[in-house]
């Protein structure tokens, strides 16, 4: 494939695309046209299922990158690596996240410095390292924020303050990327509901659409169409969009 073939279709890079809205936001930029770079760290199953059924619709349009985002010489390797595929980047998701419960009483030190380093850090180095790449092509980078780096979330102190940070840095990169690459942010509300060690009982489900205004869960896809929207409207830098059915206002 020589660098023309490669530059015909945008580009996206997605972190944490193997799964969950990462994957949903995966399957929307391609169908929208876009090559996509899903990548992933521990799901490499679910990464190289997503991108063969992707390239089977049509040939080398996504590719599978994997990468520890608590290693910042491993985040570094990222945008070179789907530079290296694709020629060019078109848009940066940075929607890989750390959900972790910490204790008020004891914080253990390993889990803060993983939930700043991927929620906040990665996201910082990855932009900054594709801005070049982004500028090229009048690009932009959405952040998957959190409604509750607005509203604590009580057992996830550390967790807030990472998405807390991660929308001053949309805010901030906004500025210093303008005028040639958007920054914005998504935040999400009640969408996928959390696994494993972070799961919710029935009943706090319950009592957590009780409190949404559309009385409703919401689903991966409305991220991703979300996502869409904020991609192909050029006036729009520095915002950060609710999807949340409303909890925002209550």
């Amino acid at each position: 494939m020589n660098h023309t073939e490669k530059q015909e279709a945008p580009t996206a890079l997605v972190t944490g695309g193997a799964k969950r809205i990462g994957a949903e936001i995966v399957k929307q930029l391609h169908q929208a046209g876009f090559r996509v770079g899903i990548h992933c760290h521990h799901s490499v199953k679910e990464a190289n299922a997503l991108a063969a059924q992707l390239n089977d619709v049509r040939n080398h349009s996504a590719t599978v990158l994997v990468a520890d985002l608590t290693v910042k010489t491993s985040i570094m390797d990222l945008i070179p690596n789907l530079l290296d595929w694709a020629g060019g980047l078109t848009l940066l998701v940075n929607n890989a996240s750390l959900f972790a419960k910490t204790s008020t009483e004891f914080l253990d030190e390993k889990t803060w410095d993983d939930l700043f380093t991927i929620n906040v850090k990665a996201p910082f180095w990855l932009s900054h390292q594709a801005f070049p790449a982004l500028s090229n092509n009048q690009g932009a980078i959405i952040n998957i924020t959190d409604i509750h780096s607005k509203k604590p979330l009580k057992g996830y102190s550390a967790y807030c303050q990472t998405k807390a940070a991660l929308t001053m840095q949309t805010k901030s990169l906004a500025r210093e990327f303008a005028p040639r690459v958007r920054v914005n942010a998504i935040a999400p509300g009640a969408i996928a509901w959390p696994l494993n060690d972070n799961e919710l009982s029935t009943e706090s489900q319950a009592k957590i659409i009780e409190k949404t205004p559309l009385k409703r869960h919401g689903c991966p896809v409305d991220i991703a169409k979300a996502l869409l929207a904020l991609v192909d409207n050029s006036f729009i830098t520095g915002q950060v969009l609710a999807v949340d059915g409303g909890r925002e206002i209550v």
